[in-house]
């Protein structure tokens, strides 16, 4: 056996139980209080609950949050700024990892699709060399960006339910504030009351009232979040009638006025738009049935009798 070998055999096995002593073992005296059971009173050690963990938690999230600390720094300004868009239109910007779990999740989407291009289509397809290499880099680079894909639709949806939402739940908060309750009163009612993303950011945003910042500034916050016309005049509204002592009864009342008539006129739109999109199904589905229901049996014919 070629000397070589044993000494790869040896680092092998010299290498394994030094992974494991870094990675299990505790470097820290026992003897450390941590925490007092209430009970008895008795001081645990910091090791016995570290232990009661899983191993994912205690070595599988570290090193996912430290590569995806990792790819943040790597990818430019621009991708990370539009996917925290996105990410904020979505709904998970409350979330603080939710950016690097994104980049994680983009990186092992990208090396999967690549390493499916690389091994069973390339084989299918029989290429090789620079052919199979190029498939694998295009392949990668489009499981790279799916999950961008898959946000930026996430987000576009809640901004369609915010908007769909928005007449009903404006007709609310209008109805509680002319019945007597003030401004936040009516907003937290009418959060407490629906369901949905925009429950959510009214929700978020009488926390952050609560928590001192000014109404006029968490209006615009909640403006900045979304990215609906319609959320973004009802603010301006209020914030404009808080600041020129207008009743705001009274712009809540125009403002339910125009959000009907607006959410009328996109239907109407969209009723007008439907005979432009069924054409398409028309032509290449039910006219070609057709020709062959009708036309089919003259076919027929006519070739029996010229033949």
């Amino acid at each position: 056996m070629p000397i070589y070998v044993l000494f790869a055999a040896l680092a092998v096995s010299v290498s394994i139980p030094l992974l494991w002593w870094s990675v299990a073992a505790d470097r820290r005296p026992s003897n450390i209080p941590t925490s007092v059971d209430d009970a008895g009173g008795s001081v645990t050690d910091a090791r016995q609950i570290v232990m009661k963990q899983g191993a994912g938690t205690r070595v599988g999230v570290p090193a996912l949050k430290s590569l995806g600390a990792t790819l943040l720094t790597l990818t430019p300004v621009g991708w990370i700024a539009s996917l925290r868009n996105n990410l904020m239109l979505a709904g998970r910007d409350s979330d603080s990892f939710a950016l690097e779990r994104t980049l994680v999740v983009k990186f092992f989407s990208g090396i999967a699709f690549g390493l499916v291009a690389f091994f069973p289509v390339a084989s299918m397809i029989d290429a090789t060399g620079l052919a199979r290499l190029a498939l694998t880099v295009v392949v990668g680079l489009i499981g790279f960006f799916v999950p961008d894909v898959l946000v930026a639709r996430r987000g576009r949806e809640r901004q369609e339910l915010i908007q769909l939402e928005m007449p009903d739940t404006l007709d609310q908060i209008t109805m509680s504030v002319e019945a007597g309750l003030g401004f936040e009163a009516a907003l937290t009612r009418t959060a407490r009351a629906g369901e949905g993303p925009l429950a959510d950011e009214l929700n978020r945003t009488l926390r952050e009232i609560q928590l001192g910042i000014p109404r006029a500034q968490a209006l615009r916050q909640l403006a900045d979040r979304t990215d609906v016309t319609d959320l973004d005049s009802f603010v301006l509204a209020v914030v404009q009638s808080e600041q020129y002592g207008i009743p705001v009864g009274k712009v809540l009342r125009v403002q339910s006025d125009e959000l009907r008539d607006k959410r009328r006129e996109r239907a109407e739109e969209r009723a007008l738009k439907i005979p432009v999109k069924m054409i398409f199904p028309l032509v290449f589905c039910v006219f070609p049935a057709m020709f062959i229901v009708l036309l089919g049996p003259a076919a027929i014919n006519i070739f029996r009798t010229l033949g």
